[in-house]
């Protein structure tokens, strides 16, 4: 798997693919956990589905990156996206901002 992103300082962000579902989920949180930046932004703007997987996947990747003194922020303006993180509670369990610089600015 490989993802466009962008480096800003000691923090990743990384724009998530059109789905993020079963097919992917495994090799999405492997890809994450694997780069040199432990501080990681998921821009989640360009991502039309996410199923249950791609909601445990997020987890999966924060619990890991934790583990290695990182951590992981998702960062959407796309209101359907916001309303699965809000159904699923997964915003009271990840920091989730409207915007990648206001993601990016939480980790300093």
């Amino acid at each position: 798997m490989n993802l466009p992103s962008e480096i800003f300082g000691d923090v990743i962000v990384v724009h998530t693919p059109e789905e993020l579902n079963a097919d992917n989920a495994d090799s999405l949180t492997t890809y994450l956990t694997q780069l040199e930046c432990r501080n990681i932004v998921l821009d989640l703007d360009n991502t039309e589905s996410i199923d249950s997987e791609g909601l445990t996947a997020l987890l999966d990747t924060r619990d890991q990156l934790q583990t290695l003194d990182g951590d992981v922020k998702i960062s959407t303006s796309n209101h359907s996206n916001r309303k699965i993180l809000e159904i699923s509670r997964l915003d009271q369990q990840l920091d989730v901002f409207g915007s990648v610089i206001d993601a990016v600015k939480s980790f300093r």
